[in-house]
This record gives structure tokens, C-alpha cells and sequence, in this order.
């Protein structure tokens, strides 16, 4: 019997490649998009804005469905926005409440809301590594706005057939890759000298191919892991590690980001020896999706652990 699943926010970098996975492992998917544009995954669904949209247009966009991975929101500063607070509780709060309210009317089984380590902190000390059960500590308004979007979705999801499934994601890379990123990848492509040697960090990241697998993991999982999880490649790497594997790549692929299949971007897998190196930072699926203690978000040397669902490599 063919799966279905609602992919909100399917017109970015990170819901545009779920849309795509998903349909080659035979969902039917439904992706969900503010406004039509030309560059859409097929099938897109334009509701509007998720945080003032008419909810019988959601309650019908979810009907039938098995899943909802809920990865529309704001996550990058706007210039001119005069109330960031409020903007971001907006996308992602408000937004998130009456999606997930339309999701247990239609009694979806899994509700997947992408969330940020940010929720967690900014640092840690040696030692004392970041876990789910740590008190969130925000510092900022995003992170302050996913934090309100978990706690809205766990608490409204209890004693209903609705699993509430948190993924706390450090930054994800991947060809086609925005915000941060992208523009380390466009300062080493320009051969900017950047202060960077120094540092003596462990920052984690994320592959969009992994994403990709934890996604998949989760939804085949026969028990469905309820929670606050956290996703990340298998090695965590310092800021100057990361700008050396990025111009290893650049040099070798001549690509605009580090792509997410571990090859260079026209298809052909010339790489050297690091970037080989960087590219193995995977996790390993277990049969029946074992939760696992790993790494996370290292910003300012200190190692953090957590719970993650593990993602195919």
C-alpha cells in the first residue's frame, strides 16, 4: 500500500531533496509551498502562509496522510524586519501549532518538526556535553522560536494517536546549500584570506544524504521514536578543517558546495584524499533504526552528545 507524506517548507534546499528521496523510496508525496513558482517539486501544493492560511486548506492538504515533516519556518535574518521576535514566532510557531492541530484532527501517526541545536545552547563547557533532557537555553530569537515550536508540538501531541518526533539539526550541507554556508563556500571560491587557522573548535554538521536516511529511518521505523533527537554526521570537524575540506572540494569538483552524495557535482567522484575523508562522515542504519548516542554542535570546542536517530551513509 503506497505511503503518504506532507513535506511542508518543499520549495527550499533541505524540503526540495526530501521531496525527491522520498518519491524514489515510493511515497506519495505531497509537498506544501507558500506560493507557486516554476522551479517547484511536482505535485506542490501553494497554501500560503502557514501562520494565517484558511485551516481547511491544511486539514485537506493532510488528509489520508501518514506523515508530516514540517520544515517550512524562518531560519535566516530579513532585512528590514522590525520586530524579529515576533516575525519569527510567526513562521515558526504559529505556523507549527495550527499544522500540527490539523495533524491530529486527521490523526497523522508521525508529526516531524525540524528544529535547531540552538535550542540547546551555544557552547558548552569540557565535559559537559549537550543531551535532550538538558533545560533548553536559547540565546537568540530563532532559536528562542523552536524552542516554543517543540514544546507546542509535545505538549498538544500527548494522549492523542499523533507521534511527536523533534530533530534538533546543527547546519546541514549539500549542493544547493543556503545562508552560513554558502557563504564560507563563496568566501574560499574568491580565495578570501580568512582568519580562521586558529581556531581550535569541534563543530558538527550534517549531509543532506544523511538527513535524508534519518528521515527515511524514521518513517519506516514500526515504532516511531517519540522525542527530542539529535542528527549529525558521524565526525565532528573544526572551523579550519571545514574550510580545508571546502577548497579541497572546490579545487577538485570546482563545485559550489560540498555535494551531499560525497561526489563532485557534475556526477564523477574525482576527489583527494581529504575531501574522501570528510565524505565518510556517515552514520550506519541499524535494521530496526537503534537510537544512538553521538556527537553534535561543537561551536566553541567543547564536545556535545545527544540522542540521534542514525542516518545511511
Amino acid at each position: 500500500m503506497t505511503r503518504t507524506v506532507v513535506i511542508t517548507g518543499a520549495a527550499g534546499f533541505i524540503g526540495g531533496a526530501l521531496a525527491r528521496s522520498l518519491r524514489r523510496e515510493g511515497w506519495d508525496v505531497r509537498p506544501v509551498v507558500r506560493a507557486a513558482k516554476d522551479d517547484d517539486p511536482e505535485g506542490a501544493l501553494a497554501l500560503g502562509d502557514l501562520a494565517s492560511v484558511d485551516e481547511s486548506a491544511v486539514a485537506s492538504a493532510l488528509a489520508g496522510t501518514d506523515a508530516v515533516l514540517h520544515f517550512a519556518g524562518l531560519a535566516h535574518r530579513r532585512p528590514g524586519l522590525q520586530d524579529e521576535d515576533a516575525a519569527y514566532r510567526a513562521a515558526n510557531v504559529v505556523a507549527t501549532e495550527r499544522l500540527m492541530r490539523a495533524a491530529i484532527r486527521a490523526h497523522v501517526p508521525r508529526f516531524v518538526l525540524a528544529s535547531t541545536v540552538k535550542v540547546s545552547g551555544e557552547s558548552t563547557s569540557e565535559g559537559q556535553p549537550f543531551t535532550p533532557a538538558d533545560p533548553p537555553q536559547p540565546e537568540e530569537p530563532y532559536a528562542r522560536s523552536k524552542r516554543d515550536a517543540e514544546t507546542a508540538l509535545i505538549d498538544a501531541t500527548r494522549s492523542t494517536s499523533t507521534t511527536p518526533i523533534v530533530l534538533r539539526l546543527p547546519l546541514t550541507y549539500g549542493h544547493g546549500a543556503k545562508g552560513n554556508f554558502a557563504r564560507l563556500v563563496a568566501a574560499v571560491a574568491a580565495g578570501h584570506a580568512l582568519p580562521l587557522a586558529s581556531i581550535a573548535n569541534r563543530r558538527s554538521l550534517l549531509s543532506l544524504r544523511n538527513l535524508e536516511g534519518a528521515i527515511v529511518a524514521i518513517l519506516a521505523a514500526a515504532s516511531p521514536p517519540a522525542g527530542i533527537h539529535f542528527v549529525a554526521d558521524a565526525d565532528s570537524v573544526s572551523t579550519p578543517e571545514l574550510v580545508r575540506a571546502i577548497a579541497t572540494r572546490k579545487t577538485v569538483c570546482d563545485a559550489g558546495a560540498v555535494p551531499a552524495t560525497g561526489g563532485c557535482a557534475d556526477g564523477s567522484s574525482r576527489r583527494s584524499r581529504s575531501s574522501r575523508r570528510f565524505a565518510r562522515s556517515r552514520y550506519v542504519v541499524a535494521r530496526r533504526l537503534h537510537v544512538m548516542e553521538t556527537g553534535v554542535v561543537r561551536d566553541r570546542g567543547a564536545r556535545c552528545r545527544g540522542e540521534a536517530v542514525a542516518a545511511v551513509g
